[in-house]
């Protein structure tokens, strides 16, 4: 059965990418309340320059970095793909852990990610075209409709679901939608490597030191922004780790449908593409890390 899956795993992609992305958002939308959408509503500073970074700033270090690199165009794209999504759910923990500013991480996240269904596929169409073959056409329209109904409408179902379930019942249906989302994307990467989708090899050192110094680049980008803007310190870390950490279920769920996998056949630009997202997958949460821990470490020397 293993077998079988691995050799066929073209088949599996789509829906099993589809199908996390749509557990995962089934699993941070019981996390929020319509007034998380609002809490940041009467002091919006840190909410506008939060998602200003996130649209302007993030693909503009993902596109400089490609540049300066000379990176191949699969890692390439795969750093636009990265940048054009938004902040993934573990930001919030993140942020929470080193006594940031959670109200406005997850102000941030719920808008940035209900914004997606248009910011995503323009940020995608801009800067993804000099990376693609002259005859390839962004399917904008069918990535709309797939963040739609894998991201929206799942996200808003979460939410209902807080309205009918008792806070510690919300609370577990939460943890196992995104327990099983994980499991899946685990499952997703066995798949992907077996049929040889995930070869390191083939992309060498230089595409993980580009993830590791486009992670960094966004920190101190975030950093200095909030800096110049006066921004407190929980503030900023908020900011900081939404920039940092991705949602990287949605930009698997894209690949899927941007460079579909097909039987019998190994596509250089979309599988180097799923291998810089897996991978920035993993160290954006080790690169996040290090603002949470040393702000939770300073916090009180720094505000006092």
């Amino acid at each position: 059965m293993l077998t079988e899956f691995v050799n066929n795993y073209a088949a599996y992609e789509y829906p099993l990418a589809s199908a996390q992305l749509f557990l995962a958002m089934l699993g941070m939308g019981a996390l929020l309340t319509p007034a998380d959408f609002l809490r940041e509503i009467r002091t919006p500073k840190g909410l506008l320059l939060g998602m200003g970074f996130q649209w302007l700033l993030v693909p503009a270090i993902a596109v400089a970095v490609a540049a300066l690199l000379s990176l191949p165009a699969g890692i390439a794209a795969g750093l636009v793909l990265i940048a054009s999504v938004p902040g993934g759910t573990m930001s919030n923990i993140l942020t929470l852990f080193g006594r940031g500013n959670i109200a406005l991480s997850i102000s941030l996240t719920s808008i940035t990610t209900v914004a997606s269904l248009a910011t995503t596929p323009l940020i995608l169409k801009l800067l993804l075209d000099q990376h693609l073959s002259e005859d390839f056409t962004m399917p904008t329209a069918r990535i709309a409709r797939d963040i739609m109904l894998t991201l929206i409408f799942p996200l808003l179902v979460g939410m209902s679901v807080r309205l009918w379930l008792s806070m510690e019942n919300t609370a577990l249906f939460s943890k196992w939608m995104i327990r099983i989302s994980i499991f899946l994307i685990v499952i997703m990467a066995f798949g992907a490597g077996g049929s040889g989708r995930l070869d390191a090899q083939a992309y060498g050192l230089s595409a993980i030191i580009a993830l590791v110094v486009f992670g960094f680049a966004i920190q101190g980008a975030g950093l200095l922004m909030s800096r110049v803007a006066r921004l407190g310190t929980p503030e900023t870390l908020a900011i900081v780790v939404e920039a940092t950490f991705r949602n990287i279920s949605l930009a698997i769920a894209i690949k899927a449908v941007v460079f579909p996998a097909r039987p019998g056949e190994l596509d250089p630009i979309g599988d180097a593409v799923l291998f810089a997202a897996m991978l920035y997958a993993a160290i954006s949460l080790f690169i996040s890390l290090v603002p949470v821990f040393l702000h939770r470490r300073y916090r009180p020397t720094l505000d006092s």
